[in-house]
Parts: structure tokens; C-alpha cells; sequence
């Protein structure tokens, strides 16, 4: 797992690396389906959260699934800026330098980052308490990466 970095730094890491691969095109196609599937995994989660109990392990599953939608929507965005990323974090680190009018927190990223690859690969399960303190931050990203999207794909 790639360790905590200030935002400058890992965006020149990922650029020293290689991390952000150019396209030739804008793929609308790929924007308008991982749109859909992220969309998916916010509706899934949101149905989740509605019937566990705070004490739940299910809440990895919400939380799981709220990054992914994340994650999906980062990249879709990010596609019409022709690139795609290597890796999460040198994709937030793409996302947060080279769009300050997003007015993204790269700490929150780096949260929810770490925390998500806990889970997926050190068995560290999230609290209720976990899921709550994020929450809202992930229902804004989700809220403005969707708006800047179709504004985008209008746009086209």
C-alpha cells in the first residue's frame, strides 16, 4: 500500500513513475457506464444502510462500496482530461492538483484511501463510527462529481 504523502509529493511521485497514462480520445462510452455503475454502488449501499445495526460488520461493505463509487467517479471524471491513472492514490493526486476549483480535501482521500485497503487487504474491519465520520464528505464528492459529469458530457 502506497504510505501517506502530502499532495505535492505524490503527485510528482506519480508523474516521476508514469502513473498518468495519456489517451488519445475521450471515451464516452466508458464515462457514461462507470457513471452508471457508480451510481449502482451508491444505490446498493444506501439500501445496506437502511437496514443494519450500528454494531453490523456489514458496514465494511457500505464503506467498500462508497469508495468504489468514489473511485469510479474520479476516474470517469478524469477521462475527459484524457488520463488515466495507475493507481487510487496517484488518481486523488491527479484529481486534486490539477482541479483546485473542486475545492477536493486530499486528506479525506487519503482517509478513506487507507482505511478502504484495510479492509481489502489487512482484515481491518470499520466501525459504524468509521462509516459515519465520512459519510457526508462522500455524499458531496459523489453530489459534484456527478454534476461536473453530465455538465461535461452536455457539453459534448
Amino acid at each position: 500500500m502506497p504510505e501517506y504523502l502530502e499532495l505535492k509529493e505524490a503527485f510528482c511521485r506519480c508523474k516521476k513513475e508514469g502513473k498518468f497514462i495519456e489517451s488519445d480520445f475521450v471515451d464516452i462510452h466508458k464515462i457514461k457506464s462507470t457513471l452508471d455503475i457508480a451510481e449502482g454502488d451508491i444505490s446498493s449501499a444506501n439500501r445496506l444502510i437502511a437496514d443494519i445495526p450500528k454494531n453490523s460488520i456489514e458496514w465494511n461493505s457500505v464503506y467498500k462500496l462508497y469508495y468504489d463509487a468514489l473511485h469510479e467517479l474520479a476516474e470517469s471524471f478524469l477521462r475527459f482530461d484524457r488520463v488515466k491513472i495507475d493507481n487510487h492514490q496517484c488518481l486523488f493526486a491527479y484529481l486534486c492538483e490539477t482541479h483546485p476549483e473542486l475545492d477536493f480535501n486530499w486528506d479525506f482521500f487519503e482517509i478513506v484511501r487507507t482505511k478502504r485497503n484495510g479492509i481489502h487487504y489487512y482484515g481491518t474491519p470499520v466501525s459504524f463510527d468509521d462509516w459515519k465520520s465520512v459519510e457526508l464528505q462522500f455524499r458531496l464528492y459523489f453530489s459534484k462529481l456527478k454534476e461536473e459529469i453530465r455538465n461535461k458530457l452536455k457539453a459534448i
